[in-house]
């Protein structure tokens, strides 16, 4: 009976090496033996063993190996590490996740408010001081993709969320992105941007369908030194999801938009961007009823000239607007600009002109109450220089709005004339995931009647991607 059990529990436990490993030779009969050498097998049990163990090698070595079971989608049925990234490589499609965390304190000084501060559509802080832990101009974000390739064809599922660390106040509309609301007992906001599919191969090019970043002015954002930091705070007494940065003080906010876009493949560094919009409606002009799409495209060149690397870019919109009561109007802007890296100097310069599509946001005042179309203009000029883990910038910007007709200056004496800013910035990457952050922004804005409002902030935080 004892030598029943030792068979028993030897048997398990060879059983239980076998399928908790991958099979390496030699590994049962080490086993055996040590068994063996600590008295649970006898010599005759031990010897029994070791021959069944023998013999089933043989038979193992010589069988052919086993067919794998291939998965749904094709694949191996494997699950990997992904070479690059944090994610999985599951049969034939890869799951990435990559995402980011920022958080700055900000301390804002404005004027005193009075009958010269009022600037409507003012981007300066006016009421005094004032403190607060907050997001920068990118909120948090939590990205996960999808991709794989079937019949020929890159496919992917990409979802972006966006939280903010700051409590919002749904009950002002708004939604994730309104005003602060700096109470116990609150919630942060979660801003979903992104849902969008893809698909493309190579020489066709790449179409996208969902909600992504649009195509005009997306550039000007995207190469911004604030991008990563503070910029103009904007509402710092009741923090909502992030900051201004440098929207309305030299370029119209991009923002994340339903759309059909292709994108071709690269031709010598070139490549182009056009796409279908859901139509925008005017924030602050008369009621619309918008019954056409709009349209949106960006060409982009990348290349070097020897040591000195360039990135190039022009694009533009335009949309038809159908007024309610009034006549209808059509939107329009282009912009272009130019990054040019030489050594650890990198430069950025923008500029863009519109027609009826106002300043800071798309469609922000961007006609008069008649539907009588505004123009505006602006521009940035920037420079980073990066010295090991430090890095030192600054730049200006502005943004320009012209009144519609005499009737809309009589109407609108505090409209906003021009909202312009200085930005100079320290940077420090701590390691590949953190960068440290400082910075000071002086920014202004102007009236037409002459009103004026200037504030100065400093913020000082750090970011993390991964």
């Amino acid at each position: 009976m004892k030598g029943t059990l030792r068979l028993m529990s030897a048997a398990g436990a060879l059983m239980l090496a076998a399928t908790a490993a991958p099979a390496m030779a030699g590994t049962t009969a080490d086993l055996l033996k040590r068994l063996h050498e600590k008295g649970i097998l006898t010599d005759d049990e031990y010897q029994e063993l070791a021959k069944g163990q023998t013999a089933e090698a043989a038979q193992t070595a010589a069988a052919p190996a086993p067919a794998v079971t291939p998965d749904a989608s094709g694949g191996a049925g494997y699950v990997r590490m992904t070479d690059s990234g944090v994610g999985l490589q599951i049969g034939d499609v890869t799951l990435k996740f990559s995402g980011s965390v920022n958080g700055f304190y900000v301390h804002d000084n404005g004027d005193t408010p009075s009958a010269t501060t009022t600037v409507t559509g003012g981007v300066a802080t006016v009421g005094g001081s004032s403190s607060a832990v907050r997001n920068g101009l990118l909120p948090g974000f939590l990205k996960v993709e999808a991709s794989t390739s079937l019949d020929g064809w890159d496919v992917g599922a990409h979802f972006g969320m966006y939280p903010g660390i700051n409590s919002v106040n749904y009950a002002a509309g708004g939604g994730a992105n309104s005003a602060g609301n700096p109470r116990a007992l609150q919630t942060a906001g979660i801003d979903f941007r992104q849902t969008y599919l893809t698909f493309g191969r190579a020489g066709f090019g790449e179409v996208k369908i969902g909600r992504d970043i649009g195509l005009f002015q997306s550039e000007s954002i995207l190469n911004d030194i604030t991008l990563l930091s503070s910029g103009t705070p904007a509402g710092n007494v009741a923090p909502s999801n992030t900051t201004l940065g440098r929207i309305g003080t030299g370029y119209i906010y991009t923002d994340f938009q339903p759309q059909i876009t292709y994108t071709t493949p690269s031709f010598s560094g070139f490549t182009a961007s056009v796409g279908i919009f859901e139509p925008l409606s005017s924030l602050t002009g008369p009621a619309e009823t918008n019954k056409q799409p709009g349209f949106q495209a960006k060409f982009v060149y990348d290349g070097k000239f020897g040591d000195v690397g360039t990135r190039l870019w022009v694009s533009g919109v335009t949309q038809k607007h159908n007024v309610d009561a009034g006549p209808d109007y059509t939107g329009w802007g282009w912009d272009a600009g130019a990054k040019v890296t030489f050594g650890p100097v990198t430069v950025v310069g923008t500029y863009y002109d519109a027609s009826g599509l106002g300043t800071t946001a798309l469609n922000l005042f961007d006609t008069d109450g008649l539907g009588n179309k505004r123009d505006s203009h602006g521009f940035y000029l920037q420079g980073l220089a990066t010295f090991g883990k430090f890095s030192v910038g600054g730049s200006y910007g502005e943004s320009n709005l012209d009144y519609a007709t005499i009737a809309d200056a009589l109407a609108n004496p505090t409209l906003v004339d021009k909202n312009s800013s200085w930005v100079g910035q320290v940077r420090y990457g701590l390691n590949s995931w953190v960068t440290l952050l400082g910075e000071y922004v002086n920014s202004r804005s102007e009236a037409h009647n002459g009103n004026r409002a200037t504030s100065d902030a400093i913020a000082a935080g750090a970011i993390l991607f991964f």
